[in-house]
């Protein structure tokens, strides 16, 4: 599938461990690069200027989990068509035709700030759409899109318990460049385990380590401490560990023409040592427990 726009395939893709298997899950949610028709024909945005809201290709960048032993997942559909990394009911009454039925919540700082499930706002702010959503459109994508995913995402964790009595997952995100304050020097990589939350500490440790070692400077929690996804499936005290990893575009890729530098394969082989290093953490959870903070 190239980045034309096109029907949506499958919600996500799921590639099976290539070696024997470990508790360790690994999922870019917010790589989809398929967008449908419908949604085009609706924005008043262009194309391109969608496109900015990717987490551009991090999938690819994961590419070499499976041969790790990990299971991995991805979005084939747009975060800024539906946003996995949001709740469900995270809906910006504003944006629909009707009232929003008794259980969601339009007050989140996220949906405030245009950025919801549905989201209201372009990565530059634009607003997205020329009239008002029936509000069966947001029950549509969340029901097609935004569920299955996370359908997929809960069996492969529960899958990993039940066989291991433990799991990590390691959401995978990439940043706009951070401009550094005033005697700082930006982050190339930040860690997000809602503050300690999460996963175990020795966990974020352990990517932080991997990161530095290879030259790369990292910083936890600020300003990503960590999405839906981090903080719903992160229970450490049950055995689920989850860190968001969010990687610093300019790295790998040239943020305005949205087109690969040089460096994408030499990310790829970081994200790939930072993998191995955290197959195994994971590996580990299965034989002992890892301290919690």
């Amino acid at each position: 599938m190239n980045d034309e726009s096109a029907p949506v395939p499958a919600p996500f893709v799921l590639v099976p461990p290539r070696v024997a298997g470990i508790p360790l899950v690994v999922a870019s949610p917010h790589s989809g690069r398929a967008y449908p028709r419908d949604f085009l024909a609706l924005s008043r945005v262009d194309h391109m200027a969608l496109r900015h809201s990717e987490d551009f290709h991090v999938d690819e960048l994961l590419a070499d989990a499976p041969d790790l032993g990990a299971s991995l997942i991805h979005a084939t559909f747009p975060r800024i068509y539906c946003d996995t990394n949001r709740e469900a009911g995270e809906l910006d009454s504003a944006m629909f035709d009707a009232p929003l039925p008794p259980g969601c919540n339009s007050t989140t700082q996220r949906v405030r700030a245009g950025l919801g499930v549905i989201p209201r706002i372009s990565a530059t702010g634009l607003p997205l759409y020329r009239r008002r959503l029936p509000l069966a459109e947001a029950h549509a994508r969340i029901s097609r899109f935004w569920a299955p995913y996370h359908a997929a995402l809960s069996t492969l964790l529960d899958a990993q318990v039940a066989a291991h009595g433990a799991c990590l997952l390691v959401d995978c995100h990439s940043m706009p460049g951070i401009r550094p304050g005033i005697g700082q020097e930006a982050p190339h990589f930040v860690l997000g385990d809602v503050w300690g939350t999460s996963c175990a500490a020795p966990i974020t440790a352990a990517a932080e380590e991997s990161l530095r070692a290879q030259g790369f400077r990292t910083c936890r929690n600020a300003p990503y401490a960590g999405g839906y996804i981090t903080r719903h499936y992160g229970n450490p005290a049950a055995g689920r560990h989850a860190l968001q990893v969010e990687i610093s575009r300019p790295l790998y890729m040239d943020e305005s023409r949205l087109v690969r530098r040089e460096g994408f394969a030499a990310m790829r082989t970081v994200m790939t040592t930072l993998l191995r290093a955290m197959a195994g953490v994971a590996a580990g959870l299965s034989r002992a427990p890892v301290p919690l903070p």
